[in-house]
């Protein structure tokens, strides 16, 4: 999809905070191997190898926009690396997988989870999070409009639902794939927005991309009659923006057989 890496950080730091729930879940362990799956623009992989001594960090993701972001960045860390590709189709073996704000992005959860979780080694951990606001007033306001004519001819009929799970369903997954020390929650931070267009924005720079992608020069028309849409949902000034979001971690054991 065709990332916007100055439309995605107009919210920078709201988009930040969870990563440092995420990292305090995170064992800190001299030399480890460690990928970031869904780096973007880099900023966060930076503070994550900040956190690991002596560890090599790869970042990984498959927009090749946010990757010319974070190599146009200068960080200090001289092993992290960045790299193009399919964070779903993950290869080698490694101490940490981290994800923050990233798999909800590939398909099928009950299955990438445990095909993420055999690429560990023996003790290694998994750290993700990801976000489970689908079912906010502003995606259903989106999907709505998305369903409705013109858009579903422009669309296709083309519809986007998040493949998250519920907080059960992955501590379950991570049971029967045998890991230890299992923790799942989910959180909701608090943002305060200006407005309901403020809401708008947040989410032109994320679950809005996919259908950016097929709307073409109807970009701009579909923003319009989601922002209509919202204005009336969301009245007040300045708004009140819960976003849900699940935290999971867990780690494989030594005893590998």
């Amino acid at each position: 999809m065709p990332w916007d890496p100055k439309q995605y950080h107009k919210f920078q730091a709201e988009r930040s905070a969870p990563f440092f729930d995420l990292l305090a879940l995170v064992e800190i362990r001299p030399d480890l191997k460690v990928v970031d799956l869904g780096c973007g623009t880099g900023e966060l992989t930076h503070q994550l190898a900040d956190a690991l001594p002596d560890s090599h960090v790869t970042g990984l993701d498959s927009s090749s926009q946010m990757l010319d972001a974070a190599r146009a960045k200068t960080f200090s860390s001289p092993s992290l690396v960045f790299e193009e590709g399919d964070q779903a189709q993950l290869t080698g073996e490694w101490d940490l997988i981290f994800s923050n704000a990233a798999l909800q992005w590939s398909e099928n959860h009950a299955e990438l989870i445990p095909r993420l979780y055999e690429r560990l080694l023996p003790g290694g951990q998994i750290a993700v999070q990801v976000p489970s606001n689908h079912n906010h007033i502003s995606h259903e306001i989106y999907r709505k409009t998305a369903g409705e004519e013109p858009f579903r001819s422009i669309l296709n009929g083309f519809q986007r639902y998040a493949p998250i799970l519920s907080i059960d369903e992955y501590a379950s997954l991570f049971f029967r794939c045998g890991a230890e020390d299992i923790i799942v929650f989910e959180k909701v931070y608090a943002h305060v927005l200006e407005d309901s267009d403020a809401v708008v924005e947040w989410i032109s720079g994320t679950a809005l991309v996919p259908y950016f992608e097929r709307l073409n020069e109807h970009k701009e028309e579909f923003v319009n009659a989601i922002r209509a849409r919202m204005r009336i949902a969301l009245p007040d000034r300045p708004v009140f923006y819960p976003f849900r979001r699940t935290l999971f971690s867990a780690r494989k054991s030594l005893l590998v057989e």
